[in-house]
């Protein structure tokens, strides 16, 4: 069992371990985690196993995580790649003016992390969430001015829709701002929303992709199948999948089915279809890892010894599929068309006009 390491994208030459480590559950803000002993340890567990990619908010167990982090990785700083995110506020209740996408709150957000970080610079700054208002002008412009600045390196949008980070993406490179590196998005078996337009988009632009929520919070590992609650009922059912179709329940026996052909973990087959499919990409896909303690992490550590069958792989695929949507399909249904010798103009070598 060993770590690879991967360019994040195309835009850059920083290198990240093959899987990065989500601090969400570090801390006990929320009232939900691990207190500080337990979050050293999946951290070292971490470390040990060749991570050097750490992904942290100021949102998290209400700025708790950062500040752990910050202690965790001080004696080796320029050992990891750290992450952070703004837009949802360090604090309970932060209100209109600590909340969205400004760049008043990216400006006093980025403050108050580096602070908490005990950094004076961080390595991969995320705008959390869209808010749906801030023109992406001035997101793109504020990003520039920190990294001038050298409080951040590189910038990147998280849980944001696939047109604004392309629109985001040509407007930094027309203006010559700082480009964007990556996008961060859930993904999953059991949430594949992302193949209709934010994964093909981070292909076709170089941008790196970190995947949250690798086990659908939980689903994939079929806990909750025999009343295991975990997240379920600790983050209060938020960011967790549910069987609540054919098609999650089919995929959560394809794992379970495919673990026991293993004799491993459910949690390892999850993550190992993840990596295979990072290894068919031309830019960086790297699963978020969001252990509570280290048993939980060593399980999923072990997916980097497991390598799925192609028919294995195929049969995940399947139980997990979703439908594109328009016009997706109808661009598949015309390329069979055009393969299966309709459409000879399309096929015919193509001149271009002077």
């Amino acid at each position: 069992m060993s770590m690879q390491y991967t360019t994040f994208g195309r835009r850059t030459g920083v290198r990240v371990s093959q899987l990065a480590l989500g601090t969400g559950n570090f801390g006990t803000g929320w009232g939900y985690g691990s207190e500080r002993e337990e979050a050293k340890s999946v951290f070292d567990g971490y470390v040990a196993a060749g991570g050097n990619f750490i992904d942290t908010a100021d949102t998290y167990q209400v700025g708790q995580s950062e500040q752990l982090v910050g202690d965790f990785i001080a004696a080796d700083r320029d050992h990891f790649v750290l992450a952070s995110k703004y837009t949802l506020g360090g604090q309970p209740n932060a209100g209109l003016s600590r909340t969205g996408n400004s760049r008043k709150t990216m400006i006093q957000s980025v403050e108050a992390s580096l602070k908490r970080l005990n950094t004076d610079r961080i390595d991969l700054y995320w705008a959390h969430f869209s808010d749906s208002a801030t023109p992406m002008d001035e997101i793109m412009r504020a990003f520039d001015d920190l990294v001038r600045s050298g409080k951040i390196l590189y910038a990147g949008l998280s849980n944001f829709p696939a047109w604004r980070v392309a629109r985001a993406d040509m407007m930094a490179e027309l203006r010559g701002w700082a480009p964007l590196i990556g996008v961060q998005t859930e993904y999953s078996l059991a949430e594949r929303s992302a193949d209709r337009d934010l994964l093909p988009m981070a292909e076709a632009l170089g941008l790196g992709a970190a995947l949250w929520s690798p086990l659908g919070g939980g689903l994939l590992t079929g806990k909750y199948r025999d009343s295991r609650e975990g997240r379920l009922t600790g983050f209060g059912g938020v960011l967790v999948r549910t069987e609540q179709g054919a098609r999650e329940t089919a995929t959560v026996d394809a794992v379970l089915a495919i673990a026991g052909e293993h004799d491993v973990a459910p949690v390892q087959v999850a993550i190992a279809w993840l990596l295979a499919k990072a290894g068919k990409s031309s830019t960086a896909l790297v699963p978020i890892l969001g252990s509570r303690t280290l048993a939980q992490l060593d399980a999923t550590l072990g997916a980097l010894a497991l390598v799925l069958t192609p028919e294995q792989l195929q049969r995940l695929d399947t139980a997990s599929a979703i439908a594109l949507g328009a016009p997706l399909e109808a661009i598949a249904n015309s390329a069979a068309g055009i393969s299966g010798g309709q459409g000879q103009l399309l096929r015919a070598p193509f001149v271009p006009v002077a």
